[in-house]
C-alpha cells in the first residue's frame, strides 16, 4: 500500500509522515529531500526563491520503491505522481492565521507567504488531489493544534491496518 499526504508548507505534512513510518513501520520519503540529495532539479526560481522540482526526474527516481508498496510520501504537490502509486491521500488543513505564523517563522519573503496563503484558502491542492485522483481516496484532515496531529495519526493508522485485513499485505 502506499499513502501520499500533501498540502501548503508549514501544514504538518513532514511531523506527521515521520510518526506514521515511525509507528507503522512503513518508509517515508520526504520528495523535497530528495530532490536536494539526488539535485532533481530543473532551473531556479528567482521569484519564489527556490529551485525548481524536475518533476519527471522524481518520478523516475521513486518508481522502484513505489512499485514495492508500503511508502508513504511527502510533497506539497501531487498532479505529476501517477495515479496508480496510491491507494489514499491525506491532505492536510490549516486555519490561515495558524498556518501564516508558521510560514512567517520559516522566514518566506511576502509574496511567498501571500502566494502560499491563498493556496491555502481556495483549497488548491486539495483540489489538485481531487483531479489527481479517484476522488473517494482523497481525505482532508485538520491540522491547525498539537491534538490534530494525534488524531490524524490514529485515524490513518487504523486505514493503514484496515488496508492490511482487506489486501492481505
Amino acid at each position: 500500500a502506499c499513502y501520499r499526504r500533501l498540502r501548503t508548507p508549514g501544514v504538518g505534512k513532514t511531523t506527521l509522515g515521520k510518526e506514521l513510518a515511525s509507528r507503522s513501520g512503513l518508509k517515508y520519503v520526504n520528495v523535497g529531500d530528495l530532490a536536494r540529495e539526488g539535485q532533481l532539479y530543473d532551473g531556479y526560481d528567482e521569484e519564489y526563491d527556490c529551485p525548481i522540482l524536475d518533476e519527471d526526474r522524481v518520478v523516475d527516481e521513486l518508481e522502484n520503491q513505489m512499485s514495492e508498496g508500503g511508502v508513504i510520501v511527502d510533497y506539497h504537490g501531487c498532479d505529476f505522481f501517477p495515479e496508480r502509486w496510491f491507494h489514499i491521500v491525506f491532505v492536510l488543513k490549516t486555519d490561515n492565521t495558524v498556518l501564516y505564523k508558521r510560514l512567517e517563522t520559516r522566514g518566506y519573503n511576502e509574496k511567498k507567504l501571500k502566494d502560499n496563503i491563498q493556496c491555502e484558502i481556495f483549497q488548491v491542492l486539495y483540489e489538485e488531489a481531487l483531479t489527481s485522483y479517484k476522488e473517494e481516496i482523497v481525505h482532508q484532515l485538520p491540522s491547525d493544534k498539537p491534538e490534530d496531529m494525534e488524531d490524524n495519526i490514529n485515524q490513518i493508522l487504523k486505514w493503514i491496518e484496515q488496508w492490511v485485513k482487506d489486501h492481505g499485505s
